[in-house]
């Protein structure tokens, strides 16, 4: 017989939620009516979980995390886009202390959402990807599988950051070469950064630039142009030195399939 939903008191869920077995609520969590909660996963203390959330498995949910957060936006923000959707996290997901998910969001299976991050409205972030503590990912963006994104990271609006990429702390997107005065329906130009390349920390892109896969991009780079793959960049601005080493691929260093 399935083990039931456990709610402690001082917790408060709506009738209209849905919780799965063995769904763990600490004290001063919050479900609001038609979320959607897999089973086995925990919640915890004061956490907020909105309408249009959809939990899955075996999830972890740490204490003051709010998930379906709705933005509020000015007047003529770039932010407004289609409706959202349910905000949808995958088996296996750990979303960390003081975290805020957004609606419309969609979280891989086994993703790890740091302490005080931010996934902002529409944005995707693939299987198994480590979004660090106090990072963004802003809306609409898309980050693949496997990518490890670490400390006070910022991922702007519109940005790919493919599979396997690492993003070392503090790295800086962005996306507006105007600052705000680009032409009312002119479109952002965010960077994209190709698989299995490395970005070092405190380096900073400007807006349209793309990161080749592969590519190495020392610590306190400025990116004021194109990538090549395997490239070595270093320097203010960013100048190829040689090329990533056959020994230095990832397939070298990929853990082997369990």
């Amino acid at each position: 017989m399935p083990e039931p939903a456990l709610v402690s008191p001082g917790a408060h869920v709506d009738s209209a939620a849905v919780l799965g077995a063995g769904v763990r609520i600490a004290p001063g969590a919050v479900i609001h009516a038609g979320a959607r909660i897999g089973e086995g996963t925990e919640v915890g203390c004061g956490s907020v979980i909105h309408a249009g959330v959809r939990i899955g498995a075996g999830c972890v949910i740490e204490d003051l995390v709010v998930l379906g957060k709705r933005p509020r936006l000015r007047a003529g923000s770039s932010a407004a886009g289609a409706p959202l959707a349910e905000l949808e996290l995958a088996d296996q997901v750990t979303v960390c202390c003081g975290a805020v998910v957004y609606a419309g969001a969609r979280i891989g299976c086994g993703a790890i959402i740091g302490d005080q991050a931010q996934v902002r409205e529409r944005a995707v972030v693939g299987q198994r990807t480590v979004v660090g503590r106090g990072s963004c990912v802003d809306f609409d963006a898309t980050v693949g599988d496997r990518a490890s994104i670490q400390t006070g990271v910022y991922v702007t609006a519109y940005a790919v950051v493919e599979d396997d990429v690492f993003l070392g702390p503090g790295v800086l997107m962005t996306n507006d070469d105007t600052m705000g005065r680009h032409p009312r329906g002119e479109g952002l130009h965010a960077p994209i950064v190709r698989r299995a390349a490395r970005v070092g920390g405190g380096s900073v892109m400007v807006p349209g630039v793309e990161i080749g896969e592969e590519a190495f991009v020392a610590a306190g780079a400025v990116l004021t142009r194109d990538v090549a793959a395997r490239a070595v960049v270093m320097g203010l601005p960013a100048r190829p030195v040689r090329v990533v080493g056959d020994q230095d691929l990832l397939e070298r260093w990929r853990p082997p399939a369990s």
